[in-house]
């Protein structure tokens, strides 16, 4: 039997496929980075072609690099980009306008309009979502009214609208497919996280035709198989999740309690519920992380819009570095951050504050800050703002993960997963393989095709690389959690700017 899993990762700034054997080992991965658009102030764009051409190729190359043939794969992963919108024609399946991106705010009047509408609440005990420019409908409802006679197309059934994991299910299928899984439903705002299914109401309120919505599946699913002429013959796809639930399963968080956080361009932590839906109290999310015979296993979720973003500024922006592996040796170069923080809002600021107008700022600096120091900073408020969503956590929750899994490119990061440690006063574990989204996205295609038994036998696949052990005592502690959350309330305060 087939045991091989093939994996499409589409992420924000690059689209990576990976191949895995059936013991979810890599054994190739293929990588292309796409053009990012930002056509107007506070506005994030992608081509959709472009996508869908980088996740051909690179799917191909990983195939051709491991040498293992279609007929030896027993099935597709896809992993993708949460919130970002593609619309498209579903005669040609061309989309009508490039697809909005997760972290795109033009969606801010909307949401004004329908907090003062008073259906905050409404939406929220429904979708698990607070109302805010980072989730689909809004993207979609501004795709509605600003292209030209997409609203009138969409109510006469013309036109399909997806998250990305959607838009490449149809290609992949050669437009026979319009599916979606629940995990990518969810981030809509348009979806029912209690019955598992789209809400007639909000689709009203949001200006959304149905007609546009795919059908919603488990994530271990035999969702379609792939167009024969793609890859030299038909592949099953039998695996979907957005990418913060694939690492979720990728790490092997499937018991109630446990905890993983991510750290690529943004910062996402989730912490499985088990099969209570619960309602935080301090504007976190409540989101499925997966579904598995039709049964919904919950987590509550804290979104961070920059983690690497503020790496990558620091290297692109500001020159301080010229690759982003330098930040942990310039963290280790001086002792402290000289009082210097840096409160990364360049998008707006997620969970709990969930402001989209405030903007980034870094605060404390004096003519002896250097270089290093901002790097430090940087890194630091990685660590500050997921030690206030694992506080928020145990208030909801009643109880904070004993241990946190990382994983991300940032996780490789030594003097990072030190500092975590010692700010959220939690062992922080290392996996041996940090590409966690991509083998979460496997373990689901495995799970449906048979590859892998059941969940006791996926836990065993996972296996850790380093635990780092807090070693602050709390006199030391408070002090600088007490700086950080004066340049938070500062940011907060600050005037909107003027648009």
């Amino acid at each position: 039997m087939a045991s091989h899993i093939l994996v499409i990762d589409q992420g924000t700034t690059s689209t990576r496929s990976i191949v895995f054997d059936g013991s979810a080992r890599r054994v190739a991965i293929a990588q292309a980075e796409f053009h990012q658009h930002y056509p107007a102030r506070g506005w994030v764009e992608h081509d959709p072609e472009d996508i869908w051409r980088d996740a051909v190729a690179t799917a191909r190359q990983a195939m051709a690099d491991s040498g293992v043939a279609a007929s030896a794969i027993a099935a597709i992963g896809i992993t993708n980009q949460r919130e970002t919108v593609v619309v498209w024609d579903r005669a040609t399946g061309e989309p009508i306008h490039r697809a909005i991106v997760w972290q795109d705010r033009r969606g801010i009047a909307l949401c004004q309009r329908l907090k003062a509408d008073g259906v905050e609440e409404a939406v929220r005990a429904r979708t698990g979502l607070l109302i805010d420019p980072y989730f689909s409908a809004t993207k979609l409802a501004w795709l509605l009214d600003h292209v030209d006679g997409a609203r009138a197309r969409a109510e006469r059934g013309e036109l399909a609208f997806g998250t990305v994991d959607s838009f490449l299910l149809w290609r992949l299928t050669g437009g026979e497919v319009h599916a979606t899984d629940v995990t990518n439903a969810s981030r809509t705002m348009l979806f029912d996280i209690h019955r598992g299914a789209w809400d007639a109401e909000l689709c009203r309120l949001l200006g959304v035709p149905m007609a546009m919505l795919p059908v919603v599946q488990d994530n271990a699913h035999l969702f379609g198989t792939t167009a024969p002429d793609l890859f030299g013959a038909a592949i099953p796809i039998a695996g979907m999740a957005g990418d913060q639930q694939a690492a979720l399963f990728g790490q092997a968080c499937f018991r109630r309690g446990m905890a993983k956080s991510t750290y690529g361009t943004g910062c996402f932590m989730l912490l499985n519920t088990g099969e209570d839906a619960v309602a935080s109290r301090h504007r976190l999310l409540t989101t499925p992380a997966y579904r598995l015979a039709g049964r919904t296993t919950y987590a509550l979720e804290g979104s961070i819009f920059v983690a690497g973003a503020a790496i990558k500024w620091l290297r692109d922006g500001l020159g301080v570095i010229t690759h982003a592996s330098q930040t942990d040796d310039m963290a280790t170069q001086v002792s402290d951050s000289h009082g210097v923080y840096m409160v990364p809002a360049f998008v707006g600021m997620g969970a709990s504050h969930w402001d989209p107008d405030a903007r980034g700022a870094i605060y404390g600096l004096t003519l002896g800050a250097t270089g290093a120091h901002l790097a430090r900073a940087a890194l630091e408020a990685v660590a500050y703002q997921t030690m206030d969503l694992a506080e928020a956590m145990q208030a909801d929750a009643g109880k904070g993960p004993a241990i946190l899994r990382i994983d991300g490119g940032m996780a490789a990061n030594d003097w990072l997963c030190r500092f975590l440690a010692n700010m959220i006063d939690t062992p922080v574990e290392r996996p041996v393989d940090l590409e966690t989204t991509a083998r979460g996205a496997a373990f689901l295609a495995g799970l449906a095709t048979g590859v892998w038994s059941g969940l006791d036998a996926l836990e065993r696949l996972w296996s850790r690389e380093a635990c780092f052990e807090p070693a602050m005592d709390a006199a030391t502690r408070a002090p600088l959690v007490a700086g950080w959350r004066d340049a938070v309330a500062r940011t907060l305060k600050a005037e909107p700017l003027q648009r």
